[in-house]
C-alpha cells in the first residue's frame, strides 16, 4: 500500500506540486494522467523519493520515507521499484547482469542473486535471454528487463513512468498483460504514469488526473467514464467523429451516465422518435471493467431535445448538445463554411 499525502513540490518560487492526496491499496493499479508540464513527471520523482517533496508525506507499509534520509531512506527505497520510460540497461552487461545490478550493490550472495535472477526472467518471459546483450533485444523486451531489475528487490511498490511510450500496440499490450499478472503474482500496489489513455482503460482500477499541478479528477475508471461531464471521462472513451450531413440543426451527444441501461434503447428511442429524421453520426460502445459505456452522436432538424431528454435520461444515459463548429476535429472546415459550400452548389 501506499499513501501520498497533502504532497508540495517547490523549485525555488515556483510550485509545481500543491496538496497530492493519492491512495494505492495492494494489488491496485492507479493511473495518474494529464497534459504536458502538468507535474507528472515530478509528481514519479517525489514518489520514488529521487526528488524530496518541500512538505507532505510519501507513506509505504506504514513507513513515511519522506521523513527518512541517508541510509534510511537508502533501506526504505527497496519498498519502490521504477520503471522508466526507457529502460537505462549498461550494453556492455548481460541481461541477468543487468537484473543483478541491485542485489550486487546491496552485496546479495552469489547464489541468492542467481537464484532471484532466474525467478524474475521467468516471470517476464526472457529465461532464454539471460546472456544476450541490450542491443540483441527488441524495445519490448529490453522494457522486460527493466521490469525484472524494477522487482529485484522484492518491492511492494512498483512506479511506472510512460512505461509504454514510444512502442508498438502489440508490445504495449504485452507490456501491459505483464504488469497485469505481476500485481496479482506479487501483490503490488501499481502507479502508472501515462498519457496514453488505452493504458488506463486496458489495466487501471482507478484514475486520477493531474493539472497545474494539483489533482482535478480521480475515481475508480468506471466510476469516472460514467460522470456526464467529466473531461476525464471524454478523454478515456475513443474519439467520436463529427459526420453526416453539415445542414442538419441539432447534434447531440449521448453518453452512459449508469451501470443500468437497458442494452435495446437506441433501437427503441430510433422507433419511437416523432420523426424519422434522426442521423446517427458516430456510436461506440463497449465495456470498460464489465460496466458498459459508450457514446452516441446524433442529429436532427426536426427531432426537440425536449423529446430526447425525456425519452432517453430515464433510461440512464445523459444528452448534451454538442457545437459543430467549436468541437469540430482539429484541420476540419468550419460547419458554417460546409453548408455555405453545400448551398453554392445546389444553386
Amino acid at each position: 500500500m501506499i499513501e501520498i499525502q497533502n504532497l508540495h513540490k517547490r523549485f525555488g518560487d515556483v510550485e509545481v506540486l500543491r496538496d497530492i492526496n493519492l491512495r494505492v491499496d495492494d494489488g491496485e493499479i492507479l493511473a495518474v494522467v494529464g497534459p504536458s508540464g502538468a507535474g507528472k513527471s515530478t509528481l514519479a520523482r517525489c514518489v520514488a523519493l529521487l526528488e524530496h517533496p518541500t512538505s507532505g508525506s510519501v507513506v509505504v507499509n506504514d513507513t513515511n520515507l519522506a521523513s527518512l534520509s541517508g541510509n534510511a531512506l537508502r533501506t526504505a527505497r527497496h519498498s519502490i521499484g521504477t520503471i522508466f520510460q526507457s529502460a537505462p540497461l549498461l550494453r556492455r552487461r548481460t541481461v541477468a547482469q543487468n537484473v543483478a545490478l541491485p542485489l550486487e550493490f546491496y552485496q546479495a550472495t552469489k547464489a541468492s542473486t542467481d537464484q532471484r535472477v532466474a525467478a524474475l526472467l521467468d516471470e517476464v518471459g526472457l529465461t532464454d535471454r539471460a546472456q544476450y546483450y541490450p542491443a540483441q533485444l527488441s524495445g519490448g523486451q529490453r522494457q522486460r528487463v527493466g521490469i525484472a531489475r524494477a522487482l529485484a528487490l522484492n518491492p511492494t511498490v512498483l512506479l511506472s513512468d510512460e512505461a509504454t511510450s514510444g512502442l508498438d500496440p502489440a508490445t504495449t499490450r504485452a507490456i501491459l498483460r505483464l504488469l497485469s499478472r505481476l500485481r496479482t503474482d506479487f501483490n503490488l500496489s501499481i502507479i502508472l504514469i501515462t498519457h496514453e489513455m488505452e493504458v488506463v482503460r486496458e489495466i487501471a482500477d482507478r484514475v486520477a488526473r493531474i493539472d497545474h499541478g494539483r489533482i482535478v479528477e480521480s475515481g475508480t475508471v468506471s466510476e469516472v467514464v460514467l460522470r456526464p461531464d467529466s473531461d476525464l471521462a471524454k478523454d478515456l472513451l475513443p474519439q467520436h467523429p463529427l459526420l453526416g450531413n453539415p445542414r442538419v440543426r441539432n447534434v447531440w451527444e449521448i453518453t452512459y451516465a449508469s451501470e443500468q441501461v437497458p442494452s435495446t434503447w437506441l433501437t427503441g428511442m430510433l422507433r419511437d422518435a416523432p420523426t424519422s429524421d434522426v442521423e446517427i453520426f458516430s456510436a461506440s460502445i463497449e465495456a470498460i471493467h464489465g460496466v458498459t459505456v459508450g457514446r452516441v452522436i446524433v442529429g436532427s432538424s426536426a427531432l426537440e431535445e425536449s423529446w430526447l431528454r425525456a425519452h432517453v435520461e430515464p433510461q440512464g444515459l445523459h444528452v448534451r448538445a454538442v457545437d459543430l463548429v467549436r468541437e469540430a476535429p482539429a484541420g476540419a472546415a468550419p460547419v458554417a463554411d460546409a453548408v455555405a459550400a453545400t448551398a453554392e452548389s445546389e444553386e
